[in-house]
């Protein structure tokens, strides 16, 4: 498993609620490259509970979205915007829980549209909620535009071309 570099951290203006580590609100989540997944290890705070110690479910909705995102950055190495977010709660997420799973897979590539399967699972490997975002994915100008240029892992050196 290798760490994924964040490629908006020098970006002026940066403070994306799901992954600026600098945002003092937002949800700071980092994400490994395992196979052909992208993975997230986070733990749940108090502050971030709908119902009395249960994981707000529009928190989970934005784990998952943000997950999904990252595959694109990384694996189809663009940027774009969710089209589409589907989610299923199966199983409440404790915000006691001492770290949570989220994974997610790129699915399907419908011309400029990615399908991407997403799992949370809670600290016994349960799984408590699945995702299925589209994302409409930007041709390789316009995420120069963004400022986009590359998103590596620890020890290659991918750019976008």
């Amino acid at each position: 498993m290798r760490k994924i570099n964040n490629p908006w951290l020098s970006k002026p203006g940066y403070d994306c609620f799901g992954c600026c580590p600098d945002n003092p609100l937002g949800v700071k989540m980092e994400f490994y490259e395992d196979g052909d997944s992208v993975v997230c290890f986070w733990k749940p705070q108090a502050h971030y509970q709908g119902w009395i110690d249960t994981l707000h479910g529009g928190i989970q909705a934005t784990l998952i979205d943000e997950c999904a995102s990252w595959v694109v950055f990384r694996r189809l190495q663009t940027t774009g915007v969710t089209t589409k977010l589907e989610v299923r709660y199966r199983k409440s997420i404790m915000t006691t829980e001492e770290q949570i799973t989220i994974r997610a897979t790129l699915s399907e590539m419908r011309r400029n549209m990615a399908l991407i399967h997403v799992e949370i699972a809670n600290s016994k490997g349960e799984l408590c909620t699945e995702g299925e975002a589209t994302y409409f994915t930007f041709p390789p100008e316009k995420a120069r535009e963004m400022g986009f240029t590359s998103c590596d892992a620890d020890g290659d050196g991918v750019t976008a071309e």
